[in-house]
């Protein structure tokens, strides 16, 4: 069992920016490692993905050109670097991974077998 442990949530206000970063216990730096999030009364969705083989992002329309996924591989840490933050970005955020191998939709939560227990992002207006 991969034990993945986030870090970094908290509160900011509207157009600040926050990092969140995530290690997983085993090293599964070799294949797909992506961001999801769930606010209350909403469905999990993607943020943003990373298939740590060759560096290739896949971000939810929603958070193009404000996150950045990134793997630290000196320090074996997924980040996810938040700017421009805005009230709808607020949610709990999950860090998830699998093993290697393709997947047809990096974004898609059933895809992913190893989770955190998430860290909260607040947003103030």
């Amino acid at each position: 069992q991969v034990h993945v442990v986030e870090s970094g949530g908290g509160s900011v206000q509207a157009g600040g920016s926050l990092t969140l970063s995530c290690t997983a216990s085993e090293n599964t730096y070799s294949g797909y490692m992506a961001w999801f999030r769930q606010a209350p009364g909403k469905e999990r969705e993607g943020v943003a993905a990373i298939y740590t083989a060759n560096g290739a992002t896949f971000y939810d329309d929603s958070v193009k050109g404000r996150f950045t996924i990134s793997v630290d591989r000196m320090n074996d840490t997924l980040r996810l670097q938040m700017n421009t933050l805005k009230p709808e970005d607020t949610a709990m955020y999950y860090c998830a991974t699998r093993p290697p191998g393709a997947i047809p939709f990096p974004l898609l939560a059933s895809l992913y077998e190893y989770w955190g227990q998430g860290t909260q992002v607040t947003v103030s207006s």
